[in-house]
């Protein structure tokens, strides 16, 4: 396919991103929020979802060759909640595609072993029911996300992985920065802070909803959402997923030029994996759920 065809050694569309988002960052915490506090959050919410958006550029090599330089743009951590790098290394092994959805061995994957699923209590079984609706996605969804986050990285620390640790005190100092700007230059409080951040996560769970399934081939795993809209723009052009799978090194703004390109080989790749839009997936699944929580082609031993 000629991933390298027409790369510039600078993708300045990024870096014109870049640059937009610490923007809408700044109007957002800053005159926004001290003018109508409600718009401010709507504001930053915006600008989180599209920093995590290109920070997910960076670990995957843009917008320069150098990868310090590409890590230095997005140190802050305006999302509070994600260290960098411990999304980087996460990220990168949920690139082994013959591992999405496997209960243990994806880090992104909502699917449970169903031996595990047996043994939970019937409340957090409700939850993680509801969870497995849109609606549940964007409300508890990044609330259980960061509790599994966060607990599977406690362990390997304890466990002496010295890789998880590092990532954990290097996201102590971009924390630090975000605070040092809202208690020295911004005008939102702590609280619209953190309610926006986990707007943001939330925002970024619509995409993350169905974006793998479980399929018996590797292939069939990964999505096509169609979309054109605000949101495909906020993830980047994540939507078509499938496209990124293969080409993972390719910049956000060539993903729909290679889709339409070769329409017909991507969803002969992925099985058919497919929807017209967001709107789609709104409609069938905001109440309904997508996929049981137990992991469909596993048994329980």
């Amino acid at each position: 396919m000629g991933e390298a065809r027409k790369t510039p050694v600078v993708e300045w569309p990024t870096v014109a991103l870049l640059v937009l988002c610490y923007a809408l960052y700044v109007i957002g915490t800053v005159w926004a929020a001290a003018w109508f506090l409600p718009l401010g959050m709507a504001l930053t919410i915006l600008a989180l979802a599209l920093h995590s958006s290109l920070s997910h550029e960076v670990l995957h090599g843009h917008p320069f060759p150098a990868r310090l330089a590409n890590e230095v743009l997005v140190f802050p951590a305006l999302g509070l909640f994600i260290p960098y790098m411990r999304f980087r290394d996460t990220h990168l092994a949920h690139h082994k595609d013959s591992l999405l959805t496997d209960p243990y061995d994806d880090p992104e994957t909502n699917f449970l072993d169903p031996k595990r699923w047996k043994d939970m209590p019937t409340g957090l079984r409700g939850v993680h029911e509801f969870n497995n609706t849109l609606l549940g996605r964007l409300l508890v969804g990044p609330l259980l996300g960061q509790v599994a986050f966060m607990r599977s990285d406690m362990r390997e620390i304890g466990r002496g992985n010295t890789a998880v640790l590092l990532g954990w005190l290097v996201h102590v100092p971009a924390v630090a920065l975000v605070v040092w700007w809202l208690l020295a230059v911004g005008e939102m409080p702590i609280w619209a802070y953190l309610a926006s951040a986990y707007g943001a996560l939330s925002v970024l769970k619509i995409r993350t909803f169905l974006e793998h399934q479980a399929h018996e081939k590797a292939r069939g795993r990964t999505v096509i959402i169609d979309d054109r809209g605000p949101l495909s723009w906020i993830f980047l052009n994540n939507n078509l997923h499938v496209v990124h799978h293969m080409h993972p090194r390719v910049p956000w703004y060539r993903l729909p030029v290679l889709f339409r390109e070769n329409r017909g080989r991507y969803l002969m790749r992925n099985d058919g994996y497919y929807f017209r839009s967001y709107g789609e997936v709104f409609r069938r699944y905001f109440l309904r759920r997508k996929d049981p929580v137990p992991h469909p082609l596993w048994g329980d031993d």
